[in-house]
Order: structure tokens, then sequence, then C-alpha cells
């Protein structure tokens, strides 16, 4: 075929997880629809013919995917949902609420299993996320998503979930009949229609929301968050045909050696700054050490003889990577008293306050603020990071460099969000 009748190589899209942080991903999500626009290629195809993610990355992938003949009103009705968003939309946030779930855990810290063994004590989860359901059914129409592929709108969706029952790293697709799921140490992939119990499984972050029985090979496992054991988050949309790959992550990928937050403490740590390390420890580690090894390869490769590239089923995976300038659990601490007060009051009992200078505080709460007054900064940030890596973005995507007069600006994300209930 000649280079110049080539078609585009195909192009994935992977969400990550992190809670209220995936605010952030939409933000970026609204900074390239605008850049799409501005070049003249929205009247194009779908940037994104493998769409992939995990946790609350599953869900806007998802959401993302189910609108994919139409990529600027997808993005429109997510922001939508994202910038008036309110914590009892996803969990049960009345004082009776969590003091049915919540405060039956912090009882068991004080009174010992012991006594809980007998009182038949079985708590689930620190909170009740049932309303998360009625929200993905309004936000995400699943029944879009066959039509979608059989059209050609869209090659696959994949989103991930990690199972408590064998341990291993599920990726379920639904996409293309073509492609064919596959199995590495502790991870494999499972064809299945995806459901709303797929997405509530795959975002069920660890002790905050329980975990979601699936059907696995004829078998019922029960699965939380997708972040948990994932040692290659990238990986889904290579097996799955992706040649170049936007990551978007939802925390920083490296801190500046040397520096110190302000506030930080040197005590002894609270079991809230312990929570918050492990919980980054889960969202954010793998994606660098997965990206720093992509990097290499794509390094090695390209010391690799064309014609000897050519004899392996060895090749390069573009990558694009965006992920937040600022650290996100500084601006959670900012706003921790925008938490309904009875979760406030739980998550006191662990060790965090409502101080804005609570850093290490704000790193657990920045997971749980599904909050308008943090979404919307996280948004405006995604917005505005994306906007840095204009050029970047262009070149991944291939768009002509937007008409004078009619480029993103930061101030246009204010400017067109109004309000859009689903």
């Amino acid at each position: 075929m000649d280079i110049t009748t080539r078609p585009p190589p195909t192009t994935g899209l992977l969400l990550t997880g992190g809670g209220a942080r995936a605010a952030y991903q939409v933000g970026v999500l609204e900074a390239l629809a605008d850049l799409r626009l501005a070049s003249g290629a929205s009247r194009e195809r779908n940037p994104f013919a493998i769409i992939t993610g995990t946790s609350a990355g599953a869900i806007n992938a998802a959401a993302l995917a189910c609108g994919a003949d139409d990529f600027d009103l997808a993005v429109r009705r997510i922001v939508g949902v994202w910038q008036d968003f309110e914590a009892h939309q996803v969990y049960q946030s009345d004082v009776l609420s969590v003091m049915r779930s919540g405060a039956k855990w912090l009882g068991l810290l004080s009174l010992g299993w012991l006594i809980a063994k007998w009182r038949r004590l079985k708590p689930r989860s620190l909170l009740d996320n049932s309303p998360l359901e009625e929200l993905l059914r309004t936000m995400v129409p699943l029944e879009r998503l066959p039509g979608l592929v059989t059209q050609g709108h869209l090659q696959a969706l994949a989103v991930t979930a990690s199972s408590y029952s064998s341990g291993h790293h599920v990726t379920f697709f639904e996409g293309d009949e073509q492609l064919q799921p596959w199995v590495r140490s502790q991870r494999l992939a499972v064809r299945q229609s995806i459901t709303y119990e797929h997405l509530l499984a795959s975002s069920a972050i660890p002790f905050m929301f329980p975990a979601m029985p699936l059907d696995i090979q004829g078998r019922t496992e029960y699965f939380g968050d997708g972040s948990m054991r994932q040692t290659a988050p990238v990986a889904p949309a290579i097996h799955l045909g992706a040649e170049r790959i936007l990551v978007i992550g939802a925390g920083r990928m490296h801190e500046p050696r040397g520096t110190t937050e302000a506030g930080a403490s040197h005590g002894y740590p609270s079991l809230a700054q312990i929570a918050g390390h492990a919980m980054s420890s889960i969202f954010l580690d793998a994606l660098s050490v997965d990206i720093e090894r992509m990097r290499r390869i794509n390094q090695t490769l390209s010391l690799v003889p064309p014609e000897a590239r050519q004899a392996s089923a060895l090749r390069p995976v573009e990558l694009l990577v965006i992920s937040p300038s600022e650290r996100l659990d500084r601006l959670a601490a900012q706003h921790i008293g925008a938490l309904p007060a009875a979760v406030r009051t739980l998550l006191g009992g662990i060790g965090v306050s409502s101080s804005a200078n609570d850093i290490k505080g704000g790193a657990l709460a920045s997971y749980l603020l599904f909050e308008s007054v943090y979404t919307r900064e996280l948004m405006k940030l995604g917005y505005a990071d994306a906007l840095k890596q204009k050029e970047a973005i262009l070149h991944f995507f291939g768009w002509p460099a937007p008409v004078p007069g009619h480029d993103a600006a930061p101030g246009r994300i204010e400017r067109r969000r109004d309000p859009l209930r689903l």
C-alpha cells in the first residue's frame, strides 16, 4: 500500500482510576473536543476506535463509548454530569446510612473482632454506593454499544476489575467479533457484554465500596476496583489493536525532586495518611511504571533495523500522556469541608481534618469528594493541562492547526458549560 494512502493508525484511549479524581479526565476530554472542533476535524469519525478504562475511568470510558457516533455530544453529556456532581449521587451520605455502614467498621476497630463475631457483624464497606447504579443507568446507555460496534463507530470497549476470589486482574471487553481474549501472568481478558455490574465492580474502591459478584467462565467471583494488582494498565488497549494510545491519568506521574509540601507532617502517620498513601500506590504507581516500560520498549525497537522489525510481531506504540500538573490531594484538602457532614465525621475518626493544610488527609478525601466545588476545579485543571500540550495533541491525531480566531482557550471552558440534566 502506498504510504500516502495508508489509513491512520488505530487510536486507543486509556482512562485511569481514582474516584472523584476522574473529573480531571473530563476536563481533558472537553479540551480535546474543543481542539478538534477548532481544527476542523470534528466531521471525522470518533477519534478513539478503542476505549479502555479502570475504576471511575471505566465509567467515563463507557459513557464515551456509548456515544461513539457523536464524540462532541458524548463529551458534553459527561461534562454535564461531572460539573454538577453531588456525593449523594454516588454513595449514601445521610447520617443514618453512614452509621449503618461506616460506623459499623469503626465499631469493629474499637470493639474487636471477637465481639464482632459474637454479634455476627459483617460490614461490607465504609460507604453504601447503591445510588451509583441509578446514575449509571442515566449516564451510560449501554444498550447502544452493540449497534455502535456493528456500525463501525467503535472497535472495542474494555473495563478492568480485580477478583478478590481468584486474585486475577480481569479485563472485560465488548467489541469487534475478530478480537480475541488473552492470558498473561495474573491477568486475563474475557469477552462479555459490558453491564452496569461490570462498571460497579471496576469502580469499587477497596474498603470504601462493596465488592460486586460477576460471572466469569461459569463461576461467580467477587470483584473490586480494577486498579488493584494492575501491573500493565496500557496493555488492554494494545491487545485490542491500538497502535497509538492517549493516556489520561488522575494523578501526577512524578513529583519534583527535593520538594516538600507545606503543612506536611513529620510525626507518626494517621490512619488517613496511611490510607491515602495506599490509595496512591493502587491508583498511580502501576501506571507510571508501565509508561516507563513502554517508552523503553519503543526506544529499543527504534534501534532494530526495519527489515528485522517487520519479520517479528514487535511494533512500537505511540503514547501521549496527559496527567495533572498539580497535586490533587492539595486541591482536595481545600475542599474537605464540602463533604457531607456525616462522611466528614466518619473520615475525621481516622484522622482527616477540615484544615486546608491537611495535605495527607486530603489524599484520602480526594477519592470521595464527588462535589461540584472540587470536580469543577479538577475539570478546569484538566482543560488547562491539555491546552499546554496543544501542539503534541494536534500532532498525535494529525489534526491541522486551528483556524485563527477559533482556537480553544482556557477561558472557554467556563463559557461553554451549561448544566445538562440527564
